[in-house]
């Protein structure tokens, strides 16, 4: 018997614990024009390595991750403050095809790219978990526009399916 990846293990225990899980809805905690933010009860790992297999599923490659949360429990002994997160990671990626199309609508469209969802857990809300994306601004002309919702509904796409698990 050939032993199982990494990766493969780790669909395989976030598939059995989707079942477990259950169902609940999806729709935004916060959603206008800047951003998305939706919310659900569970496990931060869990619902970190759905929103990574989500993009990586698609073809895409993750450019790099921020750890927001680590940096500001490193920092928060010299500048002071509470903690704000249990966790917090932002993982940032761009589509070759989306973000060319994008940017031959409108070559300023470029602070658009790379494209980030954070996932993250408040220290005052141990238990939810946060994914949340910034909404590309639905600007200039037809082309830009349905371009830019384009890459909106990609970033909704992996979100929910992040949350199906």
């Amino acid at each position: 018997m050939m032993p199982l990846s990494i990766r493969t293990l780790c669909l395989v225990l976030l598939s059995a614990s989707a079942l477990s899980l259950p169902a609940q809805a999806v729709e935004p905690r916060v959603a206008n024009e800047h951003l998305k933010v939706y919310s659900i009860g569970g496990d931060y790992a869990l619902y970190r390595e759905a929103v990574e297999m989500a993009i990586i599923d698609r073809g895409i490659v993750i450019n790099n991750v921020a750890h927001i949360g680590p940096m500001l429990s490193r920092t928060g002994a010299d500048i002071g403050g509470e903690a704000i997160f249990l966790h917090a990671e932002a993982l940032e990626f761009c589509s070759a095809l989306l973000s060319r199309r994008m940017m031959e609508a409108e070559p300023h469209h470029i602070v658009f790219c790379p494209y980030v969802i954070s996932v993250y857990e408040l220290a005052d809300e141990p238990g939810t978990i946060h994914l949340a994306y910034r909404r590309p601004t639905l600007l200039g002309d037809a082309r830009s526009r349905e371009a830019l919702e384009v890459v909106d509904t990609l970033l909704d796409e992996i979100v929910r399916e992040a949350l199906a698990f």
